[in-house]
């Protein structure tokens, strides 16, 4: 059984001998890619089926690719892409033709699943790290959109993984540098911001939010037994979880503290993007291998995997074009 943990600390564009013998004993259960591994396509190709090799099995690679200001894989490579508020502002096809487009140059790479769609709403005070990355401001259009993103990526044949569960959106302060704490009531939370993941709580997998609710626990969401309940049982997800990066400030504590609280907890996947091989050796160890509910819902979610739809890719970005969502 693959261990607990979904792996990034991979050093430039290529594959390292000393990284292929970690990984190999690590056995992650999938990577995630940066902008520091992406290079040329033909390298970036060389890149992923490396780490697939590594493992003898094919592993799942993510990627953060949304638009605007979070997107790995940029030009003159790749497209630029806008951000996903701005391509909301252009209605539903526009959001579907984003995440098609942008899941077929993803899956042309090696890269099988990408963290989005946001399903946090974006609101007045959310913090400028997260805004233009939400695909709405009230609940139904971003559950509605949500779900136009989420069909497009499948239908490129790349995995969604919607975020920040159970909801960002009332954050005030980035969590890549200290918790946002939220006082709202937790009837207040259960009618607006987590009512978009209930909406799309079907999906194969998702990841959590660094995020303090005052009204459920003292702990970040992340690793927090009554959020992570809530979302098993009030919510309704019984798919893939797994955190946000380890490595953000809103955290504390070692890696290896930080990694057994959260499996602890109940989040079936540790995500660790940044660290040194000693930090992630750390993380491997404390995470520990997949639970068998882990590995069944690992399983469900990589059974969705499939061949993109044939397509007219030249005619949609014309298409995409004209309804003034890419440049």
């Amino acid at each position: 059984m693959a261990g607990a943990t979904i792996l990034g600390g991979i050093a430039g564009p290529d594959l390292t001998p000393a990284e292929r013998d970690f990984f190999r004993a690590a056995d992650p259960w999938g990577f995630i890619l940066f902008g520091r591994n992406i290079d040329t396509p033909d390298r970036l190709q060389r890149l992923t089926g490396d780490l697939r090799e590594t493992l003898g099995r094919d592993a799942p690679i993510l990627i953060d690719q949304e638009g605007g200001r979070v997107q790995r894989m940029r030009a003159p490579h790749w497209t630029d892409w806008a951000a996903p508020l701005d391509v909301a502002a252009r209605g539903e096809r526009a959001v579907w033709l984003h995440h098609l487009l942008l899941g077929q140059e993803l899956r042309q790479m090696g890269i099988d699943a990408d963290c989005a769609p946001v399903l946090d709403i974006a609101r007045d005070d959310t913090h400028p790290f997260l805004r233009n990355r939400c695909l709405g401001t009230d609940a139904g259009s971003v559950a509605r959109l949500g779900r136009v993103a989420a069909d497009a990526l499948l239908a490129s044949g790349v995995l969604p993984i919607i975020k920040h569960m159970p909801g960002h959106g009332r954050a005030r302060v980035d969590s890549h540098k200290d918790l946002p704490v939220v006082d709202a009531p937790l009837q207040d939370l259960l009618a607006s911001d987590f009512a978009p993941f209930v909406a799309l709580a079907d999906l194969p997998m998702a990841m959590t939010a660094h995020i303090r609710f005052t009204a459920i626990d003292d702990a970040p969401a992340t690793a927090s037994a009554p959020v992570i309940a809530l979302i098993r049982d009030t919510i309704g997800f019984d798919g893939l979880l797994m955190s946000d990066d380890i490595g953000m400030q809103a955290l504390s504590g070692s890696m290896s503290q930080r990694a057994a609280s959260i499996i602890a907890a109940g989040c079936d996947l540790v995500l660790s993007c940044n660290e040194t091989p000693a930090q992630m050796e750390a993380i491997v160890t404390a995470a520990g291998a997949m639970t068998p509910q882990a590995a069944r819902r690992a399983e469900r979610a990589l059974a969705m995997r499939s061949a993109p739809a044939p397509m007219q890719l030249a005619a949609l970005r014309d298409e995409l074009r004209e309804l003034g969502a890419l440049a």
